[in-house]
């Protein structure tokens, strides 16, 4: 059996398949799991990347069935139930592949944007993004120009989604209250924080009223919200919305999303996304021995897609690895039935919103609820641990920790 991809998804499969009478293969291009949802907080240096991430090899250290590689899977050949690996393709056969690869930020046709306009989903990403973010203030600091000082201070995040809203509301507490106090030619409080969203709201995954909420809450922060407000251009010096420019130094891009270039590769039906349209055991069509779960998955339950999200990646990685044992076992395999245990999204400090099923709240209590379940689902107890931590030291001092610029001799802004 192979397992491609080292991600929720993944991981829960090969977590299924601890006990089976077969030999496992899991094949990441990285040798970490990374902790998704906080990756934003890495990217607003609340935390160290290594607070949020764990060896694959550690993770399954006790699975004696398991191998794991750090390589890329350059192809799939479902005809020969082969997959090569790295530049030398050398092949590794499969009797079932569960391919877990999610998915890259999408920029609509215009992959232009993205130098001027990073987006979040991987540890690379979040350092760029604190890198970008940091350096900014520095740059604004050296500038004898007002209007260039206020350029670099201006921060466009790109995407009214729970990533776009966690950035977005981070960035002013960040500037106005962590660094306040660290730099002497400029006034960090004059940051700028603009939010644009394509939609008629931001958070459309949300009930009406707690994104309400949300927009709320973000302007208490100083964030622009814009709404309706579709992205006609990206450059070294903004954005355009029509005709209107606005002029600012910092990108981020929290917009959508691509399916791994390796679904095209299964033979199974596409959706306009790229996603594998899948059978309800999570098969491809026409070959039931590759599964796809997470970001990849493009399934309807009750009328609604199945949500790209990690506790769906999660059972999904959990039900084709069941399926497969059912399989050995000569027994029927059973349909994915997604539980959607609730939605969370932080505005900033103290500020959150939570949609459970049965119940909706926000504020403080509902921030509080978010940090708990977060650390309840980081991987090992020293992660916990640290996360505790800082989030203790950043809620009582203002201060960030992780405040580090790497590779400042690396970094050129992206040439007009």
């Amino acid at each position: 059996m192979v397992i491609i991809g080292g991600g929720f998804g993944g991981i829960a499969t090969a977590k299924a398949l601890k006990r089976a009478i077969a030999d496992v293969t899991l094949i990441d291009r990285t040798n970490h799991f990374t902790f998704q949802p906080l990756l934003y907080q890495v990217a607003t240096a609340a935390l160290a990347p290594s607070d949020i991430t764990a060896p694959i090899r550690w993770i399954l250290r006790r699975h004696k069935n398991t191998e794991v590689l750090m390589a890329e899977v350059r192809e799939i050949d479902p005809a020969r139930r082969v997959v090569r690996i790295d530049d030398e393709l050398r092949e590794i056969p499969y009797d079932y592949l569960i391919v877990a690869t999610g998915s890259r930020h999408a920029y609509f046709g215009h992959s232009e944007w993205e130098p001027y306009a990073p987006g979040l989903k991987t540890i690379e990403d979040a350092t760029e993004i604190r890198r970008r973010f940091l350096l900014a203030f520095e740059l604004a600091e050296k500038s004898t120009d007002a209007r260039e000082q206020q350029e670099y201070m201006t921060f466009v995040v790109v995407g009214g989604g729970p990533t776009g809203v966690e950035l977005s509301g981070a960035f002013p507490f960040i500037a106005k209250k962590a660094l306040g106090p660290d730099f002497r030619r400029i006034d960090t409080r004059k940051t700028r924080v603009v939010l644009i969203e394509a939609g008629p709201r931001i958070l459309p995954s949300f009930p009406e009223d707690l994104a309400s909420r949300a927009t709320r809450d973000l302007k208490d922060l100083g964030v622009e919200v814009r709404v309706n407000s579709a992205v006609t251009g990206v450059g070294p010096d903004g954005i355009s919305i029509g005709s209107e420019k606005i002029h600012a130094r910092t990108v981020f891009w929290a917009a959508g999303n691509n399916a791994s270039h390796l679904g095209a590769l299964l033979g199974g039906p596409l959706d306009r996304a790229g996603r594998i349209q899948v059978n309800p055991d999570l098969s491809v069509p026409g070959h039931p021995e590759i599964f796809v779960v997470g970001d990849l998955v493009a399934l309807v339950q009750d009328g609604r897609m199945v949500p790209g999200v990690g506790p769906a990646a999660i059972q999904e990685g959990k039900c084709a690895g069941k399926n497969v044992l059912r399989e050995l076992r000569r027994e029927p395999r059973k349909s994915f039935r997604y539980r959607n245990k609730g939605d969370l999204a932080t505005i900033g400090r103290s500020r959150a919103i939570a949609d459970l099923g049965w119940i909706r709240f926000s504020g403080r209590f509902a921030w509080f609820f978010w940090l708990f379940v977060h650390i309840m689902y980081l991987v090992g107890f020293r992660n916990r641990a640290n996360v505790l931590l800082e989030w203790a030291y950043d809620y009582f001092t203002y201060q960030h920790g992780a405040r580090l610029i790497t590779d400042v001799e690396r970094y050129k802004p992206p040439p007009p």
